[in-house]
Formats: C-alpha cells, sequence, structure tokens
C-alpha cells in the first residue's frame, strides 16, 4: 500500500495543476507541487490544518456538503472562478474544480480541489487552429494594458519599465518532446515568474518562448536588480518531464522608459527585445539592461548557466 501511494503522489506532483486533497473536516492531506508553486504554502505547513485565512476562498469552494444524492455527488465537480491571498499577500484568480469525494458506502468523506491561475495558458479558450489565434489574442491584451500604461506614464502617472523574458530551453524542448511539454515548461516557469512580481506589476505570454512584465520600478538599476531576482526565480521551477528534472534558465531584457525621451511604445519594447537577445549570446541564465540611446547595454548576470 505505501509503495502504491508514494506512486500515486509522485504522479500528482508531476501534474501543472494545483491539486489539494480535504478530509472530512476540511483538513488538507494532501498538496502537491504545483500546488505549493501557485499559492506559495508549502505542502508541510497546511498538512492536518483548516485552511490559512487567504486560502479559505479556494479550499472552501471544495468542503460544502453536497446536496446531491451519494451516487451523483461522487460524479458531481463543480468549476468556478475564486481569488485567494496568495502567502506573499496578492490576490491570485483562479479556475477551480471542485469534486466531493464518497466512499463505497456513499458516505461523504472528503474533497477534491484542481486548480490554475487564470492567466495560464489552458484557461483561455482552445482554437480551432492548435492556439495560435488564443496566443495572438492573449499577447493583443497584454499589448493593450501595456499601452494605457505608458500612456500614463507620459501624463506624469507611475514609472513604468518592461522585461523580455525566454526561457532558454523552450525551443530545443519543443523540439524534442514536443509542444506540450514546451507548455507545461512554461506554465511551471510562469508560476515561479509570478511569485516574484511586485504589487501592481502583471505578466504574460509573449511567444513561444517566454513572457513579458510590465514592471514600475522607479529607476534603471532597481528594474535591474528585479529582473535578477526573477532570473533566479525561474531557475528555482521544478519542471519533470517522464520522471526526468529539467532545470530551466531564462535570458532577461530589461528596459525603463524615460520621460525626457522622445521614443514610444515600440522603441522601448525593442530595447527590451534587444537587451533580451543579449542576454541569449552571452549564453542565458542572465538578465541584461537596456541602457538609453547611444549606450551599451549592461549584463546584470555575467556567470555562465548556473546548476540547479
Amino acid at each position: 500500500m505505501t509503495d502504491r501511494m508514494e506512486l500515486l503522489e509522485a504522479a500528482l506532483d508531476t501534474l501543472p495543476d494545483g491539486i489539494g486533497l480535504l478530509n472530512h473536516a476540511g483538513e488538507t492531506v494532501f498538496w502537491n507541487q504545483a500546488a505549493e508553486s501557485i499559492t506559495g504554502y508549502a505542502g508541510i505547513d497546511l498538512m492536518g490544518h483548516p485552511a490559512p485565512d487567504g486560502l479559505e476562498p479556494l479550499l472552501e469552494s471544495g468542503s460544502a456538503p453536497s446536496p446531491l444524492t451519494p451516487r451523483e455527488a461522487q460524479r458531481e465537480s463543480r468549476r468556478s472562478v475564486v481569488q485567494f491571498r496568495h502567502k506573499f499577500g496578492h490576490v491570485v484568480p483562479v479556475i477551480v474544480n471542485a469534486l466531493t469525494l464518497n466512499n463505497g458506502l456513499g458516505e461523504r468523506i472528503g474533497a477534491a480541489v484542481v486548480f490554475h491561475p487564470v492567466e495560464s495558458l489552458d484557461a483561455l479558450p482552445k482554437s480551432q487552429d492548435g492556439g495560435a489565434a488564443d496566443e495572438q489574442g492573449a499577447r493583443a491584451d497584454l499589448l493593450e494594458r501595456l499601452q494605457i500604461e505608458y500612456d500614463d506614464f507620459r501624463r506624469g502617472g507611475a514609472p513604468l519599465g518592461v522585461l523580455r523574458i525566454t526561457v532558454d530551453q523552450a525551443q530545443p524542448l519543443r523540439k524534442t518532446h514536443g509542444s506540450a511539454a514546451c507548455q507545461s515548461m512554461l506554465e511551471k516557469v510562469y508560476y515561479a515568474l509570478a511569485h516574484g512580481l511586485r504589487p501592481g506589476e502583471e505578466i504574460g505570454y509573449w511567444s513561444n518562448d517566454g513572457f513579458l512584465v510590465i514592471a514600475h520600478e522607479r529607476s534603471e538599476e532597481m528594474l535591474a536588480e528585479h529582473a535578477k531576482t526573477l532570473a533566479g526565480l525561474a531557475r528555482t521551477a521544478d519542471f519533470r518531464w517522464w520522471g526526468d528534472r529539467v532545470s530551466l534558465t531564462a535570458s532577461i531584457g530589461a528596459a525603463q522608459a524615460a520621460s525626457d525621451s522622445h521614443e514610444n511604445l515600440a522603441d522601448l519594447l525593442r530595447r527590451a527585445r534587444e537587451a533580451m537577445e543579449n542576454s541569449i549570446r552571452e549564453g542565458g541564465n542572465r538578465a541584461t539592461i537596456a541602457a538609453r540611446a547611444g549606450s551599451e547595454d549592461r549584463a546584470q548576470e555575467d556567470s555562465p548557466c548556473l546548476p540547479s
């Protein structure tokens, strides 16, 4: 029995969705690695305890007694959008599938919740062409938000910076294991990066290989340090494919908008992309801050790729 349980837990830990199991008293009895990444709460902190204040909306979505008959309740899944508070304080909207669990006698023994952030790729409607239109739509939405932020900055609003991020292993993994493996990997990195965002920042999928972050650091130096932090978080993403752990790194390009510059939003994005490409040329696993016109980009992490 122990071997079967260990095998089951290992299998659930490979899934990109967060999975939590609750007993009849609403206490957590299982919390997979994706759930830890999405919520910030380690399984060891939750075992045998009711939901912390911040997680109550998420876990209670699966703990209410079912009004259905025992046989119906075994099959019924309740799908909803829930907002909970991450361990670091920010609010995370997720799509939750909650399932009441009954034993063979029809008695309720607990509940299961399966969840993923609303912003993740698999939360988007799937198109008939395999997802290309969805990716373009997600990028268009993020670009629209970025344009609003840029216009506000030009009117004297909050400072603005952009971070272009590509996962160094994305293209090789897609070639060797296919798009499903690559998407699963990107979701792991997405969760890791999202934990390092400041309040008010936004991250979104920008390409087949990575993301764009809208940041509000007050200076180029602070943006550069933020980029270094995110590069480090990318290395913590625990991605496994067919049981093998794949070490991940990211190449980041950061560009800070300047109020005394005549550049437009396209120029800002171009500088961030060129800085990212410079990080790639230097071997990846680093962040490069794009200097203003006439200056050279400054690499913020010049070490070679670090082992995980």
